[in-house]
């Protein structure tokens, strides 16, 4: 997986600036705690931060190649699954190769193919190439944005790295947020390439960056497309399960312990399954991990988002498919420990999270890291067969917004930016500068003559979720993940997958009535009939009242303090909430709670400029 990062300067002679170098690399140690090591030279400086998947002994990087006019050096993160094929191919014509390693297979596909070997790759991946050729760098992100990566272009050059923290620490880079940058914190969705950071970037998913002398530019090599979509009803469901096959086959190659990530949902249960399917061939079991709360089954109160706990669903599955699960536990006070919120809000580099949900998440990936290296997730399935409730919701459906705000505001009708206070809120905007997102991505969505006025507006909807949405929850999964040294793997994120449902009819996606039809029916015979019918319920959150409790005394805490987040903030209702019953603490409240007190998190870690 790893964490790469980078300086390019035209001007500056950077084998003088070794140390500067070593420290951008060392900001990401969390995420390459095997090895790590730079290549520096006069005008282009690499680093790499290594966690051993696969070739644990040949994979080092930075990993250069000579060729007659000169070298091609590489920093890579991610997993490109079929590297194998790849590998052959580049032999038959001519490639000579030292490793077993996916990073020399596509190091080598860029000296065969150049700027043109990603549309090669099936993976999740982030490399950046300089070629000493040309004194040209390309850096290159994988179709989905599974893996991520910026850069902040200076006067002669540029500087990048998988996380902002790196490109941070480097002294070139300035800690200013401005306007847009509180915005894109405050709105829920995702602009792409914004980076929150003024003079930051984020390389778009499906992109290539290139930096010369020439300066910058980008290309795009992948997007949806709208095609005719002509296979029937069983076809669909058919070969919705050969790409689930050949998908999960590849992702569990791993030279290092692999498990599966289990919730109980028709998504993680349908990777579980056919994941021990496949290892049982091979004589092996799968290995689950769920995350749970104290007391979350037997007081589990239906909510706006959910009908139903995990924890009964859970066991249903690791007992059909016969998996050595694990239930990771959690209790308010460790949810809620400071030092916890500061790894999650830190991991993040922006306090954008989801409360309770980023804190569960980090600790269950820690908790399994202690027995895997590997994990395969059910995420972004929602996105790509249309399984969250505002799918199916027709006031969301017709909403002149993103369908998951406008279902969001009738669960919090403050909305996000209510924790501001009223003049930040004024300044900001908030309304319209999502109404602006709005129109521009709708404009981006690729249609087809002769569809229904409907089935246009279903497509719409689906790419949102595909190019906006599902984005901020890869981000979160990368952060946390990575944060203790965890790759997770995304099988429903195969762009094959993706290309071939998008331009599935909603009638198909919605076949049997249900919420994500395809893929229950594709499933359907490897799962148990309790999680075939469940409805779709979202990643769990805490109901215990003991957890806000805590929020509400930590928030109060702040205020006595003077923390300097609470400039942002609406203290007049902060101070009234903070004097609330604890028991009459709402949803609401206790997410604004979470806001602030990422806010302060994220002041003390960054120490930001704020300009509106």
């Amino acid at each position: 997986m790893c964490g790469i990062s980078g300086w390019i300067d035209f001007q500056r002679d950077l084998t003088r600036e070794q140390s500067v170098i070593d420290a951008m690399c060392e900001t990401m140690a969390c995420r390459g705690p095997d090895a790590g090591g730079t290549w520096v030279r006069p005008h282009a400086a690499l680093g790499h931060r290594r966690l051993a998947i696969i070739d644990l002994p040949g994979g080092a990087q930075p990993m250069e190649v000579d060729t007659p006019d000169g070298k091609v050096a590489i920093v890579y993160s991610g997993e490109t699954y079929n590297f194998t094929e790849l590998r052959d191919e580049l032999r038959r014509r001519g490639h000579r190769f030292d490793t077993d390693s996916d990073t020399e297979v596509v190091l080598h596909a860029y000296l065969e193919w150049g700027a043109q070997l990603a549309e090669h790759l099936n993976g999740m991946f982030a490399f950046a190439v300089w070629d000493t050729r040309t004194d040209q760098l390309l850096l290159v992100r994988d179709r989905m944005g599974i893996k991520p990566l910026y850069y902040y272009p200076t006067e002669h050059g540029v500087l990048f790295g998988s996380e902002p923290k790196a490109i941070l620490a480097n002294p070139l880079a300035e800690k200013v947020v401005g306007a847009d940058g509180l915005r894109e914190l405050f709105a829920m969705t995702k602009t792409p390439g914004a980076a929150v950071w003024e003079g930051m970037r984020e390389v778009q998913p499906g992109t290539i960056v290139t930096v010369d002398r020439k300066g910058l530019r980008e290309t795009t090599y992948w997007q949806l497309r709208a095609v005719e979509h002509t296979d029937d009803q069983r076809t669909s469901v058919a070969h919705v399960r050969e790409l689930l096959d050949d998908i999960v086959a590849r992702q569990l190659i791993s030279d290092v312990p692999r498990c599966v990530l289990l919730s109980g949902g028709l998504d993680s249960s349908a990777i579980t399954a056919l994941s021990g399917q496949q290892l049982a061939r091979k004589g092996e079991q799968v290995r689950s991990f769920a995350v749970d709360f104290v007391g979350q089954t037997e007081n589990f109160q239906p909510d706006p988002m959910r009908d139903t706990p995990d924890g009964p669903y859970v066991h249903d599955v690791a007992e059909h498919v016969g998996s050595r699960h694990q239930d990771i536990v959690l209790d308010p006070d460790t949810l809620a420990d400071p030092a916890v919120r500061r790894a999650s809000v830190g991991a993040r580099d922006f306090p954008m999270g989801l409360g309770d949900m980023d804190q569960s998440l980090y600790l269950l990936f820690k908790a399994i890291r202690g027995h895997s290296t590997v994990a395969l997730s059910g995420e972004s399935a929602d996105e790509v067969f249309g399984g969250y409730k505002w799918f199916h919701d027709p006031q969301a459906q017709q909403a002149d917004t993103f369908p998951w705000l406008a279902m969001f505001t009738d669960v919090h009708p403050g909305g996000r930016s209510e924790v501001l206070a009223p003049e930040v809120r004024a300044a900001l905007d908030i309304d319209t500068f999502i109404a602006d997102s709005y129109r521009q991505a709708v404009s981006e969505v690729p249609l087809r003559d002769g569809d229904s006025d409907f089935e246009r507006r279903m497509r719409i909807i689906c790419y949102l979720h595909l190019t906006r949405f599902v984005r901020i929850l890869l981000d979160r999964k990368d952060r946390m993940s990575m944060a203790v040294g965890l790759e997770v793997r995304v099988p429903f994120c195969d762009h094959r997958l993706v290309e071939y449902v998008f331009n599935t009819p909603w009638s198909l996606k919605t076949f049997d009535g249900r919420e994500k039809s395809l893929l229950r029916h594709a499933a359907a015979d490897v799962l148990p009939k309790s999680v075939v019918e469940r409805v779709k319920s979202p990643y769990p959150s805490t109901q215990d009242p003991k957890y806000a409790a805590v929020l509400q005394k930590q928030v109060a805490q702040l205020v006595s303090d003077g923390d300097p987040a609470l400039a942002l903030c609406d203290e007049k209702w902060i101070n009234e909430a903070i004097k609330q019953d604890p028991a009459q603490i709402d949803t609401f409240a206790r997410h604004t709670f979470e806001r602030v007190l990422d806010m302060s998190v994220w002041f003390d870690i960054h120490h930001p400029t704020v300009k509106l």
